[in-house]
C-alpha cells in the first residue's frame, strides 16, 4: 500500500463541484467522491461550517485530510468531508459569513482562499488494505458511528435504497417513528434500529444476506409494520414510549389480540406507582408480565434494618421461623409481604425479612 502526502488547492478541489440527489456530491473536476455511499451526510452546524471558513481565511492549517485513489484514476474521500463540503459551499456562494458571501469578496480575498493549499494524504491499496486505513484513521474529529461502519463494507443498490429511507433528514423512517425511536437519521442511527429490529440483533448477517438486493422494501415493510402495530395497542402517546425494543415486543406479541382500552388503564396506574422507577419499562411489562423492567423500588437500607431488628434476625418464612435460627443482616434479604404485582407496596408495613434460601425459594428461584 503507498500512502503519499500531497498539497491541493481549494481551487482545484472546488473545480466542478456538485451536490445534488442524481449525481452525489463530487470534487476535483469531477474526478473525487467526496460523499461515498459509507460515509453519513453532511452535518457540520453553521458555527462549525464557519470556524472552516475563518481557518482558510487566517491562513491557518486545517488538520489533514485523507483519499483513496481508486483504479479509474479517480479518487474517495475517506477522512475530511465536513471540511470539504464547507468550503465548496462557500466558494459556491451556498452560504455567508459576516453578510459576505464568497462572490462579495474582492478578488485579493478571493484568490487567497482558492489559493489555500490543502494538507492530502493519498493511499494507494486493495480493498482491505484501505478499509484497514480507514479505521485506522477514524480516531478523531467526529467519530464514525457502528452503523457508518458498517456501510463501509456492505455498499450496494440496497444500502442506497436503505440510507434514502432511513438516513436522510426528514426521511419516511424519522415521520414514521420520531416518537418511538431514539436517534438522528443522518447518523445512521435510525437504520441501525430497523436492522436490529430486523435482524434480532445480527445487523452485520443481516446486511451481507441482503447486500445485493435491488431495494430494502422488505426492511422498510418491516419497520412501518411494526411502529404502526405499536401505534394501534398503545393509542395514548407518551415521551417513555421512545427507545423501547418494539422490534422484539412486534415479533413475540403482534399476533395476540389485547384490549387497548384495559392495557392504557393498567399502563395510567404504573406510571402513577411511586415503586415504578423504570416507566419506559411499562410497556414490555404489561406485554411479558416479567417484573425486571420496572425496576420496582427496592426497601431502602433503614426498612431492611428495621425489619430485621423487629424479627431479631428470625427468618419470617414459615418453616424456617419454627426453627427460631438467627440470621446474620447480611444472610437475610427484604421481601414484600404483599407481592409488589398482587398490589404490595414498599413500605415499612409491607417489608420482611427472609434468609436467601427462604427468598429464592419464594421466588421461584
Amino acid at each position: 500500500m503507498k500512502i503519499k502526502l500531497h498539497e491541493i488547492t481549494i481551487r482545484k478541489i472546488a473545480e466542478g463541484y456538485v451536490d445534488n440527489a442524481e449525481e452525489g456530491v463530487v470534487g476535483y473536476g469531477g474526478k473525487l467522491n467526496i460523499r461515498p455511499k459509507y460515509q453519513r451526510e453532511f452535518i457540520y452546524n453553521a458555527k462549525e461550517r464557519d470556524s472552516v471558513m475563518n481557518t482558510i481565511m487566517k491562513q491557518f492549517p486545517l488538520n489533514t485530510m485523507y483519499w483513496v485513489k481508486n483504479h479509474d484514476g479517480t479518487f474517495e474521500l475517506l477522512d475530511g468531508q465536513q471540511r470539504t463540503i464547507s468550503f465548496c459551499q462557500y466558494v459556491s456562494n451556498v452560504f455567508a459569513i459576516d453578510n459576505r458571501n464568497f462572490g462579495n469578496l474582492t478578488n485579493v480575498e478571493q484568490e487567497a482562499i482558492l489559493n489555500y493549499r490543502v494538507m492530502v494524504y493519498v493511499c494507494d491499496g486493495n480493498d482491505l488494505e484501505k478499509l484497514d486505513w480507514f479505521r485506522t484513521i477514524n480516531i478523531a474529529g467526529k467519530k464514525l458511528t457502528d452503523q457508518e461502519l458498517r456501510n463501509i463494507t456492505y455498499t450496494g443498490e440496497w444500502l442506497t435504497s436503505a440510507k434514502r429511507t432511513f438516513s436522510k433528514s426528514g426521511c419516511r423512517a424519522y415521520l414514521l417513528s420520531k416518537g418511538y425511536v431514539k436517534g438522528v437519521a443522518i447518523r445512521q442511527e435510525i437504520l441501525e434500529v430497523a436492522l436490529d429490529w430486523a435482524s434480532g440483533g445480527n445487523i452485520e448477517a443481516y446486511m451481507s444476506t441482503n447486500q445485493n438486493e435491488p431495494n430494502a422494501n422488505e426492511l422498510w415493510m418491516y419497520f412501518m409494520a411494526a411502529i404502526e402495530w405499536v401505534k394501534l395497542t398503545f393509542p395514548v402517546h407518551r415521551k417513555e414510549m421512545r427507545g423501547v425494543d418494539w422490534g422484539a415486543l412486534y415479533d413475540t406479541y403482534h399476533t395476540k389480540r389485547y384490549n387497548t382500552e384495559d392495557l392504557e388503564i393498567e399502563i395510567k396506574e404504573l406510571m402513577m406507582n411511586d415503586d415504578v422507577t423504570k416507566k419506559k419499562g411499562i410497556y414490555p411489562y404489561v406485554l411479558t408480565r416479567e417484573q425486571k423492567y420496572l425496576s420496582v423500588r427496592a426497601f431502602s437500607p433503614s426498612q431492611r434494618r428495621s425489619a430485621y431488628e423487629k424479627q431479631n434476625g428470625i427468618c419470617s418464612a414459615r418453616d424456617c421461623s419454627s426453627r427460631k435460627k438467627r440470621f446474620e443482616f447480611n444472610e437475610m434479604e427484604a421481601d414484600h409481604i404483599t407481592p409488589w404485582h398482587a398490589g404490595g407496596k414498599t413500605t415499612d408495613d409491607n417489608c420482611q425479612m427472609l434468609c436467601k434460601e427462604c427468598n429464592r425459594r419464594k421466588s421461584g428461584g
